[in-house]
């Protein structure tokens, strides 16, 4: 049954992360759009910066912002938090069902860096820790008073993690793990910066006191941060599911260039609901991106081999089939821990293989995703040749 009940926990701990993730986003796409489409206008209350009429469910909005905060709060106020804290919560708890359970088939890859379990648990939770307590420095740092400077700085400093990454785990865990540490910048930018600095304006107005702008501003920025974020962290979440994207050479790249097509994409919206005129430029960058991703992705796998024969036998793509993958996709796994083959792939006939060549191409030739952490062995030499015998098959 153990095999079983891990499968379930892991699927209702995704949906729980997912729905949780839908909420959030939701509600921060929702608060930069208002924000940007708030208008000014005559006859406002003072310290009103802006307000906007809107339509939904068959009735009407008035939405006003304050500048700082209002002559007097209201009995009730909601607070949105809830929604980043409980999509980070439940995502450790994924990372930690998925990753941290099965650390020796989804982190470590000996040929990128042979350590234990443990090992790998630790740097993947010193990652995110000191992540966040870089990202933090900069935002507090010189450059975080030009929003321009300090985006070029997290940047470069994001690329840089997912480079080092890339040699300490797995294709599948790096690029995972990429997306977790911006997860846990945008959550605890929620929970350290944006409501404890809304926690000081009210308590401040309670106290009769004016709240200090830079708290607003500060708690501004993050979120702006966070905007900006959402699209980039949501593909390295789902990256795990597609080895193009993350079980190939330049996969940290591929990182680089994900981050700059979510960037230009939220632009194009905000910009939108800020009335501003439209960047339809942005779709162009956003476009090329995704053409040097897919080009990227055709670069083969991290590992470097002599050329395959030009002539394969199927006899020898059996072979390397039935005593690289067949323990695991098989109708009975021999596997331990694995009760039914993955994603319901058999490969211990030569019809099954046959049957299944584009997804031994793209998992096991064209990427180093399949077998996980290469437990199995498969050399550079046998993955070219699963990649020229599928190059002979009709198209």
């Amino acid at each position: 049954m153990e095999p079983i009940v891990w499968e379930w926990v892991n699927f209702l701990v995704r949906w729980l992360h997912v729905i949780t993730a839908i909420a959030w986003i939701g509600s921060s796409f929702y608060f930069i759009h208002l924000d940007l489409s708030l208008r000014r206008r005559d006859g406002l209350p003072n310290g009103v910066a802006g307000e906007a009429w809107q339509v939904h469910g068959g009735g009407f909005y008035n939405m006003m912002k304050y500048t700082v905060a209002p002559p007097e709060l209201p009995e009730k106020l909601t607070w949105f938090k809830w929604e980043a804290y409980a999509t980070w919560l439940s995502g450790f708890c994924l990372l930690s069902v998925l990753y941290y359970h099965g650390a020796e088939l989804y982190m470590i890859d000996p040929a990128v860096l042979d350590i234990p379990w443990w090992g790998a648990v630790l740097l993947s939770l010193g990652a995110l820790g000191m992540g966040w307590h870089v990202y933090d420095r900069l935002c507090k740092s010189p450059l975080g008073k030009d929003d321009v400077k300090l985006a070029a700085a997290g940047f470069v400093f994001l690329v840089l993690v997912a480079w080092g990454l890339s040699h300490v785990f797995s294709g599948r865990a790096a690029m995972l793990h990429v997306g977790a540490l911006i997860g846990t910048m945008m959550s605890a930018n929620v929970f350290r910066i944006i409501i404890p600095n809304q926690t000081k304006a009210v308590a401040a107005m309670k106290a009769g006191q004016v709240p200090d702008p830079a708290l607003g501003k500060q708690a501004k920025q993050r979120s702006l941060h966070n905007n900006y974020l959402t699209l980039p962290v949501v593909f390295l979440m789902i990256s795990n599911h597609y080895p193009l994207a993350f079980g190939t050479r330049y996969s940290w790249v591929i990182v680089a260039v994900v981050l700059v097509v979510g960037a230009v994409i939220r632009h194009f919206f905000n910009s939108r609901h800020a009335g501003k005129p439209t960047p339809w430029w942005t779709w162009a960058v956003a476009a090329a991106g995704v053409a040097v991703i897919v080009g990227l992705s055709a670069a083969g796998t991290r590992t470097e081999s002599a050329a395959a024969p030009d002539k394969v036998e199927f006899a020898q793509v059996e072979e390397v089939v039935l005593s690289r993958c067949s323990m695991c996709h098989a109708a009975q796994p021999v596997w331990e821990g694995i009760g039914v083959p993955p994603r319901g792939v058999t490969l211990d006939s030569a019809e099954a293989i046959g049957r299944h060549a584009s997804q031994i191409r793209v998992w096991a030739a064209l990427s180093d995703a399949m077998p996980p952490g290469n437990v199995t062995g498969i050399t550079p030499e046998e993955r070219r040749l699963l990649a020229a015998w599928t190059d002979q098959l009709p198209r």
